[in-house]
């Protein structure tokens, strides 16, 4: 018996084919060069959807749509999901935004031949291929298949380079463009000999993200008693993901990275919860704990309310379900700012002209660094280093008692990195033809 889960997903996998041509015919019909010759529109198919239990990588996907709609409108899109699994609620809000927006699952082996017949389709149609932000170029096996196989070009947007022994810098030289999402990944990719014509810094596409639940936000913000512009969001994190815990992935219990979360759970939340109790007391402002990846819900009730000082508990809110991108979206433009372990609700902030302060380690990614990039080398603390940690809770509360300074601030990091997006996709639209 058919899930409807399973109804969702195979309807828009189905319906793939027969539109997919059907919008390629009409658009070879409806659009024409200056001299009536037939104008071929630009088939994309975009690589993306790392992950599913992070609403930041599910970011990616809708912010990449919005940048192609905004700067590149003629290109007819197909998403290729890279994880094997893609919920009923995502697949809804993507096609809610991008109506026109193709889906295919599968997977290509090196020989070229695609494990569904709608992804040979797709694969066969595709103009070029579009590796989307990510911690790596994930998909690298695929760029080079695309390349060598169906003798088509590819670009890669918004990648951290040299992350997870990924065996990159041979494709990465093949690609007509690789935008790296932090300087320290575009320095790293030189010094290893990568030339690509275009290799450039390229913020990470959620940056764009334009996807809103306003609904959903509203209805849970006044629940909570959470009004606009009177609450800040926070979010915990593991030093390293217990990615033994995300249940589509079946991944054993890794005995060291959790000895190193437990090992360094209180130096990391302390600072947090400080944070939290002065904001409380000296803004008269409220507190949303909330999470990025599913395993953070937990975090944020055990390290961070439950050990908060009573006078401070009734203040705080702690989001104990599992949300999606777009109602985060439309939470964090209603707030008055960020703090706190993860990337990309900061970015989500900063695309919405919300301040945002950024805490990472050692176990993390360069992408931290774009934050420096942006102009936001303030708002950026390691805490690895104890300096950092000692001007951590000053810095939180002075974006929190001087909103305008700090707003000002948010909306200059998100006009310089509009800028650089707009610039991007201009030779992006170009190099790709």
């Amino acid at each position: 018996m058919s899930t409807r889960r399973n109804f969702v997903r195979q309807s828009a996998i189905t319906a793939t084919g027969a539109i997919f041509f059907q919008s390629v015919f009409a658009s070879l019909i409806n659009q024409n060069d200056d001299d009536g010759t037939f104008k071929k529109p630009m088939r994309i198919l975009l690589r993306s959807g790392w992950q599913v239990e992070n609403i930041g990588d599910i970011a990616h996907t809708p912010a990449m749509l919005a940048l192609i709609e905004m700067y590149i409108p003629e290109a007819i899109v197909t998403f290729w999901p890279w994880y094997h699994y893609l919920p009923d609620n995502e697949v809804q809000m993507l096609k809610k935004r991008f109506p026109k927006m193709q889906l295919v699952e599968g997977k290509l082996d090196v020989s070229g031949q695609a494990s569904t017949k709608e992804l040979g389709e797709a694969l066969a149609v595709s103009d070029f291929l579009l590796h989307n932000s990510g911690p790596a170029t994930i998909a690298w096996q695929d760029l080079s298949t695309f390349k060598k196989v169906f003798k088509k070009p590819f670009g890669i947007y918004g990648v951290t380079y040299g992350l997870y022994g990924t065996p990159e810098k041979d494709i990465l030289s093949e690609a007509d463009f690789v935008y790296f999402r932090d300087s320290v990944s575009l320095r790293k990719a030189k010094d290893a000999g990568v030339h690509s014509p275009i290799m450039k810094f390229g913020p990470d596409v959620v940056f764009a993200i334009d996807v809103t639940d306003d609904e959903k936000a509203i209805a849970f913000l006044n629940a909570n008693e959470l009004k606009n512009g009177k609450f800040f969001c926070v979010i915990p994190k593991h030093r390293n993901t217990p990615m033994w815990l995300h249940k589509q992935k079946n991944r054993p219990f890794d005995e060291v990275k959790n000895a190193r979360n437990e090992a360094m759970k209180e130096h990391d939340h302390i600072p947090l919860r400080e944070a939290i109790s002065e904001v409380v007391r000296k803004t008269n402002s409220k507190i949303l704990i909330c999470h990025e990846d599913e395993t953070e819900m937990e975090i944020g009730k055990d390290w961070l309310l439950d050990k908060l000082p009573e006078d401070v508990k009734p203040a705080v809110v702690w989001l104990n379900r599992p949300w999606l991108t777009d109602e985060a979206v439309s939470i964090y433009k209603r707030s008055a700012g960020f703090f706190g372990s993860e990337m990309h609700s900061p970015i989500m902030c900063i695309s919405q002209g919300i301040p945002a302060i950024v805490v990472r380690w050692e176990e993390q990614s360069s992408k931290g660094t774009m934050w420096k990039d942006i102009g936001l080398g303030e708002w950026l603390f390691d805490f690895d280093k104890e300096e950092d940690v000692k001007r951590f809770v000053p810095a939180v509360v002075a974006m929190a008692t001087d909103q305008k300074a700090s707003k000002r601030k948010a909306e200059k990091a998100k006009g310089v990195v509009q800028a650089m997006l707009r610039t991007n996709m201009k030779e992006i639209k170009k190099s790709s033809g």
